[in-house]
């Protein structure tokens, strides 16, 4: 299966996990970090947060380049009533681990996608079970550096995914893009579109 586009495709996003998972497509696109700050002020469902976010950053890239089809997306992590963001040091992400021990939590990542005749925007949703964890592996984990850049204070790609005992849902959405369900509104949109095989 060959994918082709005819536009001008940015990944608003700084990301090497979304880049990774974009290029599962084979289609060639540009990469710009939106460099927005990842917050909302006001009151939103995760959803909305997410969705908010993406939408933020996608627009950013989007003004400077107005012929081009931008995909931005970002990921929180839901337990209870509670949003678990990226951590912004060390102390919080082990906070953020003791609460997610032996608990069901919701991973939630907002795509938004903005060009010339386009504007849509979900949010995926994934339920992720971790394991009861001891304090001796959430502070080796926590000092390893991987928690400080990703929602909830781990990567279920790196050790982190040594704590998840099942996953409900789109893994990769986990990781930070649900390619799946983006590949079927970007070929929805006529965005790509599939590669006509030469007549023998």
């Amino acid at each position: 299966m060959q994918l082709i586009t005819d536009k001008k495709i940015i990944l608003a996003s700084e990301s090497p996990r979304r880049k990774e998972l974009f290029s599962s497509l084979g289609i060639p696109f540009e990469v710009q970090p939106s460099g927005v700050i990842e917050e909302l002020d006001g009151i939103y469902t995760p959803e909305e947060m997410a969705i908010g976010i993406a939408d933020l950053k996608a627009s950013t890239i989007a003004h400077r380049n107005p012929n081009a089809i931008v995909i931005a997306a970002d990921t929180t992590v839901r337990l209870g009533s509670e949003l678990l963001s990226k951590p912004k040091n060390n102390e919080q992400a082990k906070k953020f681990l003791r609460l997610l021990s032996g608990k069901v939590h919701n991973v939630i990542t907002g795509v938004s996608i903005l060009g010339q005749d386009v504007s849509i925007a979900f949010a995926e949703s994934t339920l992720v079970k971790f394991y009861e964890l001891t304090d001796e592996e959430i502070d080796a984990y926590v000092e390893t550096g991987d928690s400080l850049d990703k929602a909830g204070g781990y990567g279920i790609q790196t050790m982190g995914g040594l704590f998840v005992e099942n996953v409900q849902g789109d893994y990769n959405n986990v990781v930070g893009l649900p390619i799946s369900r983006l590949y079927r509104t970007l070929l929805n949109l006529g965005v790509i579109e599939f590669a006509k095989e030469k007549s023998k």
